[in-house]
């Protein structure tokens, strides 16, 4: 029986190869795809009949296989022409998750040289089932949770790929909770599950549900957890985020304690339920995960060893618990950024050692194997010759360079040469590596200067200050002296009908490229820039590359509101029925902003209000609504106050008022907003002219206090000047009196009283009753005195007057 089923295996896997084996020979390059978990020695691909070779060409040739890699998963069998599964395959452990998983390898052939690149693929094999992190996942809900409320579960792992992995999620059948799947940005699957109806913990107290997560395999494979839902007892408020969404990034080289992120939830609970603690949510106490939550301060901090070439993102769903168990989630984006910490390396692929000093130009001298671990820029290798020999670098197949000659060789002349090779990856700083080798050699060297790439892009934010340095090109020369000495020049061109000079510089010397004005993204999002390299000989040998430079957007322009328009017109009111049930859509708010990306994210939020229980305004939309059935308690006239902020660093916002009426009818709005506003204008009004009164009376008060000391300093003066004087006092009578009986006395004086309406501005004069009485004696005046004559005389006149 043993013996069948290992026949039969052995007929499944070469089925299997023949179904999934792909061959493509296109200009020396072939590819195989074979299943993973193959046995030792099965047949992977006939690449002597795929490349159109003899197999005494590569008995002679001395055929050997070249891999990156340190394990030899495949051998070739030189007698056949035969590859080989030469070890067991584990796509897993190769590639992880990575798809479609490959490795490449090539067929090094000599006298003369050859070299053959192969790709093989390795297809997955459902050999494994989702697997939940923990046995039991226990949750704990208040009996008030309201229905809606969601619940991120832990997530299945499945290390397959494809239709093998992880497909769907089921949850056993229950009258309180529903399933629902969602899947991240990586294209992993989770599941939450939400409360469709009310938990009452006088009724049941516990709850058990099955969770199954379920592959697209053949055959199918699947894993359970229990879930053990505990019922607490009500609790108002669940703590709440203050974002739906944390993003941080963090280097790859960064110290073990570092605070990469801190995330804070509210709880509308006072006291012992407001006590929020933090953690995340689908991963075990001894997890591989390199990073911890503070349970209290909601910092998380770098707690193992992370590595870009590994995993280049987490993705950690985020809890916050009060005490009675009540919940908030979101989630938590750590993206690692990649640190040149791999050095190049190089290595030959083929070398004797020794040529021949009639050797023609193009001869290759060594084939040179250059490999670096990193991404992006810092695993882009540039491999280059340190001395002015005559020979130069060229690129091969991948990461495969050739050493040549460039020119007739002269033993004679020059026996051996040191030949150092130098491989620098484009990171910052920039990691290299060297090689030497030893050969005969000449040089004579001919070179134009030569851009390391044809094409350099470069980054610059925004209302950047005038002068910063944008980005440093370089360009290589092989030649010697003054041949060698690069100057860096702009090709004048135009942008937006001006000259490109007009708005960056390069120094000729090192090739930094300057910003020589404040760049606007909003006018422009990307300038190209011609670039010559042209050396110092005669005649000069130039070469140009282009330079991108992509102005980055910054949060400088905060939100327009669009609707309702703020004038300083007449009020402008959005009129609800006092009939309007929940949810009754009030008006919208619309506003715009001419920034980028995540710069113009809107979101609305209600700042004041008149009564903060009615209304409510829409995070996304701007939508305001109604959150309660209108009564007619609620006052007619209704203030709103809505600030838009945008989601820039810093955010911008801007606010706008609406004013809402709770009527059913247009004269009760309209008498309501009469009111409001006469009242509004009265009290403007008012303070104006207590403010204008208050300058006018202390005005007034000043002048009347000039005018008093005046007029006494004056009437000071005047007695001082007949006190002084050597005169004659001689008393003055007006006509219409006469002296009676030589008394000198007047005959009558009158008593005036002045009326005055405070209306018309009318004056009436009220005489009195004449007196009898005598004011003024002429025998007393004659026994006065000088000084008191003329003071008598003062009097008498003030009095007539």
């Amino acid at each position: 029986m043993d013996t069948l089923k290992s026949n039969g295996t052995s007929w499944d896997w070469r089925v299997s190869i023949f179904l999934f084996c792909v061959v493509a020979a296109v200009s020396g390059q072939i590819r195989y795809s074979i299943p993973e978990e193959m046995r030792k020695g099965l047949f992977v691909g006939d690449v002597a009949k795929d490349l159109g070779l003899d197999v005494k060409r590569l008995v002679s040739g001395r055929a050997r296989l070249a891999i990156d890699d340190d394990n030899q998963y495949v051998a070739l069998n030189q007698n056949k022409g035969h590859i080989v599964v030469n070890e067991r395959i584990d796509r897993e452990q190769l590639c992880a998750k990575k798809s479609p998983c490959s490795f490449s390898l090539e067929i090094v052939l000599e006298d003369p040289l050859e070299l053959f690149s192969i790709t093989i693929e390795i297809q997955d094999v459902n050999d494994h089932a989702p697997a939940f992190p923990k046995k039991e996942i226990n949750l704990e809900i208040s009996e008030s949770t309201p229905t809606g409320t969601v619940f991120l579960l832990d997530n299945a792992v499945d290390n397959d790929v494809g239709i093998n992995s992880l497909q769907s999620y089921s949850l056993k059948a229950n009258e309180h909770f529903v399933l629902k799947q969602l899947a991240r940005v990586d294209g992993s699957k989770y599941a939450e599950m939400i409360l469709q109806s009310g938990l009452d913990r006088e009724k049941q107290i516990e709850h058990t549900l099955i969770l199954t997560a379920v592959d697209g395999g053949e055959p199918q494979r699947s894993g359970t957890v229990r879930i053990h839902v505990s019922v607490l007892d009500a609790n108002d408020n669940a703590p709440v985020f203050t974002q739906s969404l944390y993003k941080v990034s963090v280097l790859e080289n960064a110290m073990h304690g570092t605070v990469i992120a801190k995330v804070s939830a509210i709880d509308a609970d006072q006291g012992y339920n407001g006590n929020v603690t933090y953690s995340f949510t689908h991963l075990e106490e001894d997890s591989s995960c390199p990073f911890k939550i503070n349970p209290y301060t909601g910092e998380v901090k770098l707690t193992g060893d992370i590595d870009y070439e590994v995993l280049a993102n987490y993705e950690i769903n985020l809890k916050a618990k009060d005490p009675w168990g009540v919940v908030g989630a979101s989630k938590l984006i750590i993206e690692i950024a990649d640190v040149n910490d791999n050095s190049p390396v190089t290595t030959m692929a083929s070398y004797s050692g020794k040529i021949s000093e009639d050797s023609t130009p193009g001869t290759v001298v060594a084939l040179i194997s250059v490999q670096d671990k990193d991404s992006g820029k810092n695993g882009q290798v540039n491999l280059n010759i340190e001395e002015n020999l005559p020979f130069k670098i060229k690129t091969s197949l991948r990461n495969y360079y050739a050493l040549v000659t460039e020119q007739s060789l002269d033993r004679e002349k020059r026996s051996k040469y040191n030949i150092t090779l130098t491989a620098t990856d484009e990171g910052l700083p920039a990691l290299s590596s060297r090689k030497t080798v030893v050969l005969d050699v000449t040089d004579i060297n001919d070179n134009a200067p030569a851009f390391s790439q044809s094409v350099y892009t470069t980054q610059v934010m925004e209302n950047n200050s005038p002068g910063v340095e944008m980005l440093q090109i370089r360009a290589t020369d092989p030649d010697q002296g003054q041949n060698a000495r690069i100057s860096y020049l702009l090709i004048d061109e135009e942008v937006n009908g001006n000259p490109v000079s007009t708005y960056f510089s390069i120094n000729t010397e090192s090739g930094v490229i300057q910003s020589l004005r404040s760049l606007d993204y909003e006018q422009v999002k990307e300038y190209t820039i011609q670039v010559k390299a042209q050396d110092g000989g005669s005649p000069p040998l130039s070469s140009n590359a282009t330079v991108i430079v992509h102005v980055q957007d910054q949060n400088d322009n905060p939100p327009q509101v669009l609707y309702p328009v703020q004038t300083g017109g007449p009020l402008v009111a959005e009129m609800v029925p006092r009939s309007a049930e929940v949810g009754y859509l009030v008006t919208k708010v619309v506003a715009v902003d001419v920034d980028s990306g995540q710069n113009a994210w809107l979101s609305y939020k209600l700042q004041k209000a008149t009564d903060r229980a009615l209304f409510e305004v829409g995070l996304q939309n701007g939508e305001i609504r109604t959150i309660r059935q209108v009564t007619d308690k609620d006052a007619v006239k209704q203030r709103l106050t809505v600030i838009v902020k945008d989601n820039g660093q810093p955010s911008r916002s801007a606010t706008v008022i609406v004013n809402v009426a709770v009527a059913d009818s247009f004269p009760e709005v309209l008498s309501e907003f009469t009111d409001f506003t006469h009242d509004k204008e009265y009290n403007d009004n008012l303070t104006f002219y207590l403010v204008l009164a208050l300058a006018v009376v202390s005005f007034l008060f000043i002048t009347c206090l000039v005018v008093i000391i005046s007029v006494k300093i004056y009437r000071w003066r005047q007695s001082r000047i007949l006190y002084h004087s050597n005169l004659p006092v001689i008393p003055y009578y007006p006509p219409r009196y006469s002296d009676t009986l030589g008394t000198g006395t007047l005959q009558h004086v009158y008593n005036y009283e002045v009326c005055r309406t405070t209306d018309s501005r009318k004056s009436d004069i009220k005489y009195m009753q004449p007196m009898s009485q005598s004011l003024v004696s002429v025998d007393d005046a004659e026994t006065l005195q000088n000084g008191e004559q003329s003071s008598a005389v003062s009097r008498m006149s003030t009095l007539v007057s």
